[in-house]
């Protein structure tokens, strides 16, 4: 019916018959040519997918589509979006030792920019301004170089601390030098469904609102902690390499389009 009602608003212009009349008010009954080659048994989708096989070229297959022309190909949910967001690293934390023992009341006493509580905190607090970090110093030699944005900028402020401790004496050497953690965030740009993630991956997750705003998720493989708000916002942790911060993005974004807000 709705076929003929388009087909009849329309004169039939010279050269043009009946049948291609009524295919050109899509959907409608189909041109005699191709009723030929449709079995009564035929039904209307089945009969569109023919027509669509002749006249735009398609497979049958592939017009599942509601829209003729637009076959649909598998797509893995989240992946596009993903690849555009890339997390930034916000800290670095790294070790060395300097393979000596040190006397934290001579270095606070004679270097710049240190602090020594030993009340507070048993070492020595010192900051640089470039790369602006900051180290925590023992006694023992080991230190503790925290702030860094990238793993360049970690090694150049560990070995400038180094170089302090040289400088006021100490037989101070760059060894074993290690990063424990790093630390990256990035906006999703869309608000979470926290309480349908936490009921959907409890395993994997936990979220009191009353004690911390954000949703705790500890990724196995690799093993990321992720720290995931409602604004869409996610902090991830624990890293060693830069990789693991990146794959785990790519293997949370996907859960977290299908927990987005409408």
């Amino acid at each position: 019916m709705y076929g003929q009602m388009q087909s009849t608003n329309r004169p039939t212009q010279d050269g043009e018959d009946e049948g291609s009349r009524n295919y050109m008010g899509y959907p409608s009954s189909n041109p005699p040519s191709m009723q030929r080659q449709l079995t009564p048994g035929t039904n209307f989708a089945s009969g569109n997918q023919v027509m669509h096989s002749q006249v735009f070229g398609g497979t049958p297959a592939a017009l599942n589509s509601p829209f003729p022309g637009t076959p649909r190909t598998p797509a893995t949910p989240g992946t596009n979006e993903a690849a555009a967001i890339l997390p930034q690293l916000q800290n670095i934390v790294s070790t060395v030792s300097m393979g000596c023992k040190l006397d934290l009341k001579k270095i606070a006493l004679h270097a710049r920019n240190a602090e020594y509580n030993p009340k507070r905190f048993a070492a020595v607090i010192m900051r640089i301004r470039e790369p602006r970090t900051t180290a925590l110093i023992f006694s023992s030699g080991k230190m503790v170089c925290t702030g860094a944005k990238s793993e360049d900028e970690s090694r150049l402020a560990a070995r400038k601390y180094a170089r302090v401790i040289q400088k006021l004496g100490f037989p101070a050497k760059f060894l074993d030098f290690k990063i424990q953690n790093m630390v990256g965030s990035c906006d999703v740009k869309f608000p979470i469904r926290l309480e349908g993630l936490v009921l959907a991956h409890s395993q994997f997750s936990s979220y009191e609102p009353e004690l911390f705003p954000g949703l705790i998720y500890r990724m196995l493989k690799p093993k990321i902690v992720l720290l995931i708000f409602v604004s869409g916002k996610v902090v991830l942790t624990g890293a060693k390499v830069r990789q693991e911060i990146y794959d785990a993005f790519q293997n949370i974004y996907p859960i977290l389009k299908s927990f987005k807000k409408t």
